[in-house]
């Protein structure tokens, strides 16, 4: 006996592709515009110059550390010759990670003031957290075609559930001693939510957004399978051509970034959350 679940999985998808393709086309051509703008702009500036003032911002908003590490770390990623396809992959990154928070804040804010959402959620999260990665690639083509696009809907969904769950548990742990005295002055939900949930939950919130810059990094050379190209596509050539130099430096490459961005919402988790000691 054979369950046609595969089947009626097909079948969805195939409605979904019909009925939802004017959605589908949107959604495309605004995130495509999203990542060639930014990528054109990023471009635009010689290297060294964009090197210098990303220093001088994390110097200005972390510290001097973090960021002679980051401009150590993009000079050489330039001096490798990757720092076009960087450039794409770090777009493809902050527009899926953008999109992921868009999503998982205000789903995680749902879950955290509502039990019963929260206990319908929670499975849903958990089977998204535990399927493959490369699965999310199969209704991407479908409903977007080979692409960036693609790429961007399936990393927005492999990376989202870390900021649903942590966005979730910062205003769920929140002691409830604090609740009551912000009832206790007559605050309303809106004003409670803005005023004293959000903000005590910040750290735990720039958690889930660490987690979610993680796994949308995780996701490039998988991605790069449906036509993203940047420091994954270099990755997937490398593959093909059975070039394990061009792969270990793309691969480097990747590292270096994704410790870059770690240490820099790292450290602005930490430093939101000093301030809240104070």
């Amino acid at each position: 006996m054979h369950m046609p679940l595969g089947e009626g999985f097909e079948a969805l998808i195939d409605f979904l592709t019909l009925h939802f393709s004017v959605f589908t086309r949107a959604f495309s051509k605004i995130i495509a515009a999203g990542i060639d703008a930014l990528v054109k702009i990023l471009n635009f500036i010689p290297p060294w110059l964009l090197i210098i003032c990303i220093a001088v911002l994390i110097w200005k908003m972390i510290d001097k550390k973090v960021a002679l590490f980051s401009a150590a770390g993009l000079f050489f990623i330039w001096s490798m010759g990757l720092w076009t396809q960087t450039l794409s992959t770090f777009s493809l990154v902050v527009i899926a990670t953008a999109v992921s928070l868009l999503i998982g804040i205000p789903l995680g804010i749902f879950a955290a003031i509502s039990n019963t959402f929260n206990r319908i959620i929670t499975p849903v999260l958990d089977f998204m957290q535990t399927m493959p990665a490369f699965v999310y690639l199969i209704p991407a083509i479908p409903f977007f075609g080979l692409g960036v696009v693609s790429a961007v809907f399936a990393t927005v969904v492999f990376s989202v559930p870390p900021s649903i769950r942590l966005t979730s548990l910062g205003i769920r742990q929140i002691s409830k001693e604090v609740i009551e005295a912000s009832d206790a002055f007559g605050s309303t939900r809106i004003q409670k939510l803005f005023k004293v949930q959000l903000p005590l939950a910040k750290p735990t919130i720039m958690a889930g957004v660490n987690q979610t810059i993680m796994l949308a990094l995780s996701m490039v050379v998988i991605a790069a399978m449906i036509g993203a190209k940047g420091l994954g596509g270099e990755v997937w050539k490398a593959i093909q051509r059975l070039n394990p130099g061009m792969g270990f430096e793309a691969g480097l490459a990747v590292v270096i970034l994704a410790m870059i961005l770690d240490r820099i919402t790292g450290r602005l988790a930490k430093g939101k959350k000093r301030r809240m000691e104070q």
